[in-house]
């Protein structure tokens, strides 16, 4: 007996009724707001210089991403892949080296180091295929004492500190962009009700962060042939602001063509649309379900 017309309907659609019903943990979109696949974002990664990858620090998907990003970017890459992150502060580089060459115990690294309270579940993975596989990760951010003077003191309080702590430091004086929407939205939100910590020195703490992060990617290898890959949140490459200004205005100094490229992470209730705003947040925007255990609105 010959098969019906309908059977065969049946059999042809089956695969696509599956995937619609299925529960998707996150969706692609590119920055003319539309959907595309992990291949097509990690091959433009592939084709980049410095790569931002603005994450929710704790969405477990996008932990998940930077690790399948690093592990995929080494099969291309191999060793001139370097990892640069905004959780670890500058003043850590030591130990961190001391760890990456196997010089300390995991559990000495840990116990010593200035770590995020999960750094356990979302960056030692990452931190650890860099120690197998002897990929550098370089510590860029600012330590946090530097930028709380500047909330305090403003840029002006950097000049109490000595010769080795500028070390730390983006060269001073540092330009302040305070019209980008980044650093003025930040002072515009700072007035009466907000804690006492936050100042009108805040965009500039925040800028201190950008540059510092900046010149510690610039000076670990962009213009030497390497590929960057960086962690930070969302707000620091977000509108291709922040860093990625800092980054854009020292390539400008040079006779270099570095192609950079950024990825943003949301949270959303539906996953399969995106604004306007949104889509030019990135070149890749990865949207997550906002009912993901663990995630940024929890």
């Amino acid at each position: 007996m010959k098969p019906s017309l309908t059977f065969l309907l049946v059999l042809l659609l089956i695969p696509f009724l599956a995937l619609k019903s299925d529960k998707q943990a996150y969706k692609i979109f590119n920055i003319k707001g539309h959907t595309v696949d992990y291949d097509d974002l990690l091959k433009a990664a592939k084709n980049s210089d410095i790569i931002f990858f603005g994450e929710l620090h704790k969405n477990p998907i996008a932990h998940w991403l930077e690790l399948e990003l690093t592990k995929d970017l080494f099969a291309e890459k191999g060793v001139k892949l370097v990892l640069g992150a905004e959780m670890f502060e500058v003043d850590n580089q030591l130990l961190i080296n001391e760890y990456l060459s196997k010089m300390i115990r995991k559990k000495d690294f840990e116990a010593e180091a200035k770590l995020w309270p999960n750094y356990k579940t979302d960056y030692a993975p990452i931190v650890d295929f860099a120690r197998d596989k002897g990929i550098r990760v370089i510590a860029t951010n600012i330590p946090r004492r530097f930028a709380a003077l500047v909330n305090s003191k403003g840029f002006e309080g950097l000049d109490s500190i000595n010769a080795m702590e500028r070390g730390m430091i983006a060269p001073l004086p540092i330009k302040y962009p305070d019209t980008l929407d980044c650093y003025a939205s930040i002072v515009k939100n700072v007035g009466d009700g907000m804690p006492a910590h936050l100042t009108a020195n805040l965009g500039k703490a925040q800028a201190i962060k950008d540059a510092t992060m900046a010149h510690f990617i610039t000076k670990n290898g962009a213009f030497d042939g390497k590929t960057i890959l960086h962690f930070n949140g969302s707000y620091h490459s977000d509108n291709h602001q922040s860093i990625v200004w800092y980054i854009n205005q020292a390539i400008r100094k040079t006779s270099f063509e570095l192609k950079v490229l950024t990825i943003t992470c949301l949270e959303q209730e539906n996953i399969d649309t995106i604004s306007k705003q949104d889509a030019a947040k990135a070149d890749f925007i990865i949207i997550i379900p906002a009912s993901m255990p663990g995630g940024e609105s929890k």
